[in-house]
């Protein structure tokens, strides 16, 4: 039996694709009202076709919030990417850049598409917990730093993660000092972009939203690149 649109030309999806479509509709729900407003209901009136027809696609909300987290946390590492673009060198000055503009973009982001930020750190069960699913894995320095942090397999983490490596790389960043280090610069963004968003910094304008993003981002900088001296790199 195929799925059928229950109202033809609301929002039409190629056959074979309505999970892809119904990720879609909840995305945009998501970007409107956050986490909170994916309904798989909601989601299959958008997309046009009966909740039946989602529910062979998705075993309730718990599962499409998921998608939907996947989909948001692709987004941000994509903002993050095209922030960095600009920057493709290994040499340490394009690398320090890079990483600055990332954890900008990251920030930057969570203000923007506040809904889908939301979203992409949104808490749900993990339905393969059950079903004996193998958990993701992280870089084995993030994992040594944080053993919790092995659940978590993303685009952006990753970013952070060869970035760190680059700096390594580059002699920029002491080898003692590289595990965990792409959780310090997490930490640090994710930080300041929950401050900003849902915080007590939250009434700030957008020029003082500003100056605390690129505070944040620098001091981050300045303690990752700290020498075991005491002494400091030059970013």
């Amino acid at each position: 039996m195929t799925d059928r649109p229950a109202a033809p030309g609301r929002s039409g999806y190629h056959h074979g694709d309505l999970r892809n479509a119904l990720t879609r509709a909840a995305t945009a729900l998501a970007r409107e009202g956050g986490p909170q407003a994916v309904v798989l209901r909601a989601a299959a009136r958008a997309t046009g076709v009966s909740p039946t027809a989602a529910y062979r696609h998705f075993r309730g909300q718990g599962d499409l919030l998921r998608a939907v987290k996947f989909e948001a946390l692709a987004r941000l590492a994509d903002r993050m990417e095209a922030a960095g673009a600009d920057h493709p060198g290994a040499d340490g000055e394009s690398v320090v850049a890079r990483l600055r503009s990332a954890g900008r973009a990251y920030v930057r982001f969570a203000l923007d598409e506040p809904g889908l930020f939301r979203a992409a750190f949104s808490h749900h069960p993990d339905p393969t917990a059950s079903m004996g699913g193998a958990r993701s894995e992280v870089p084995s320095a993030a994992e040594e730093f944080c053993p919790e942090a092995g659940a978590w397999d993303d685009r952006a983490f990753r970013l952070l993660s060869d970035v760190m490596d680059a700096l390594l790389d580059a002699g920029l960043l002491a080898p003692e000092r590289r595990p965990g280090a792409e959780v310090s610069a997490w930490a640090a963004v994710h930080g300041v972009a929950m401050l900003l968003l849902d915080g007590p910094l939250s009434h700030l304008s957008s020029a003082q939203a500003e100056t605390a993003i690129v505070r944040t981002v620098d001091d981050m900088l300045r303690g990752i690149l700290e020498a075991p001296s005491g002494e400091t790199h030059g970013t």
